[in-house]
């Protein structure tokens, strides 16, 4: 039985290398979660299970199209798998639709930070397709794990975040807009 870091409990602090560009000398940052956020920046943080696969640049994408819209809620997209900062460049180097991310690629290459989360499976320990919303204090507000061959809602997503941001509650399929109770 898999135990994940759920609804109201603190993301794990992390310090990992990330691809944040494509541009030679400037591909790679060192990422963490410590950071002042006195702007009240929510952030959505995503796994996918393996580079250079089918079915997770079709997510990358759909994340990628829809980072404005992150933008504009206050919301820092923040993308992670357990292949390394170097796989990661080469992945974006070589597939077309990878090209232009405009969020950084974090490598939790030890599976330190994945295994805090509890979304490793199988004898090769890969991730879950996991996404978090976590909110200005760094504590999680929404999970959501997928098994490995279903792609998730970017849509969905974004339509959780406006709920969790109203700070009201929402009933079953309200959309941003929509009366609150």
């Amino acid at each position: 039985m898999a135990y994940f870091l759920g609804l109201g409990e603190q993301f794990p602090y992390f310090e990992k290398k990330a691809v944040v560009s494509i541009e030679a000398g400037k591909e790679f940052a060192l990422m963490s979660n410590n950071f002042s956020n006195e702007g009240g920046q929510w952030t959505v943080f995503f796994w996918w299970p393996k580079d250079f696969s089918g079915l997770c640049p079709t997510e990358l994408v759909e994340f990628n199209n829809a980072y404005p819209e992150f933008v504009s809620r206050n919301a820092t997209v923040i993308g992670a798998s357990t292949d390394s900062d170097v796989v990661h460049l080469a992945w974006r180097l070589q597939h077309p639709m990878l090209k232009h991310l405009s969020y950084p690629l974090l490598a939790d290459t030890s599976k330190s930070l994945a295994t805090e989360l509890g979304i490793l499976m199988g004898d090769d320990q890969i991730a879950y397709r996991a996404t978090y919303i976590i909110d200005a204090n760094n504590v999680i507000r929404w999970l959501s794990v997928n098994d490995l061959p279903v792609g998730r809602n970017v849509e969905e997503v974004l339509r959780v975040l406006d709920a969790l941001q109203t700070q009201k509650a929402c009933p079953a399929n309200w959309k941003k807009g929509d009366a609150t109770l």
